[in-house]
């Protein structure tokens, strides 16, 4: 994918003036727009439209944008699919949820169209620039990570990792036994034009240790965390 009117943005939600909404002010930037009104439309429609950028609601009848989410994240096509969470819900328990499930970004309600779509173009920038950055392979201990074929070994097992726990765990064993604090690492692997709580980065931590073990990420209190060679 090289430009805007290249992506693909599925916009799900139950209320039809925020869909129509939304959908117009996408056509009019060129991308390629589907909607769908609940999280089990979303799944139907996401199989056959195939989208680069999900736009959802959490509150839905149905089923809710989370289960939806969580849905979409265990089918190998939507692993590092950029979803989008619109929501009324301001409670940060809510956010959580959402990055828990797997979601990208959170926005609130009422949507400023032009916000949300300089939220967009920011990240078909970095989209863009990740895919032309040099390719480059870094072996820790029994950790090698591949950033040509965005793959993760640990010993002869391969792992399979959302986008951006792959870009967290490429971030810190970039340069390993430095600490990081929460905001560097926000503004490094999510950037700093996307408004996202310091939570997050506990939350993609926790589920990158679940899969490469422990050890290999250190937690240091009260400062940040550090890809760990001791």
């Amino acid at each position: 994918m090289q430009n805007t009117n290249q992506y693909k943005i599925m916009v799900v939600d139950d209320d039809p003036d925020i869909t129509e909404l939304l959908q117009y002010n996408l056509a009019k930037e060129g991308y390629e727009v589907a909607s769908a009104e609940n999280g089990k439309e979303a799944l139907d429609t996401a199989a056959k439209f195939n989208p680069d950028i999900i736009l959802m609601d959490v509150m839905m009848p149905v089923m809710d944008g989370i289960t939806a989410c969580r849905h979409l994240r265990e089918k190998p096509e939507f692993r590092d699919t950029y979803i989008l969470f619109l929501t009324a819900r301001s409670e940060e328990f809510s956010e959580i949820a959402a990055f828990d499930a797997g979601a990208n970004d959170f926005i609130t309600k009422p949507i400023k169209p032009r916000a949300l779509l300089s939220r967009l173009a920011a990240h078909v920038r970095r989209d863009n620039q990740q895919t032309s950055d040099d390719h480059q392979v870094i072996e820790i201990g029994d950790i090698r990570i591949d950033r040509t074929s965005f793959s993760v070994f640990k010993g002869e097992e391969r792992i399979t990792l959302p986008k951006k726990e792959f870009e967290l765990l490429s971030f810190l064993a970039a340069t390993p036994n430095k600490v990081f604090n929460r905001e560097e690492l926000l503004n490094n692997v999510w950037g700093t034009d996307v408004y996202v709580i310091a939570r997050t980065v506990d939350v993609h931590i926790r589920k990158v240790r679940e899969k490469i073990g422990e050890e290999h990420i250190k937690t240091i209190k009260g400062v940040g965390y550090k890809f760990n060679t001791d």
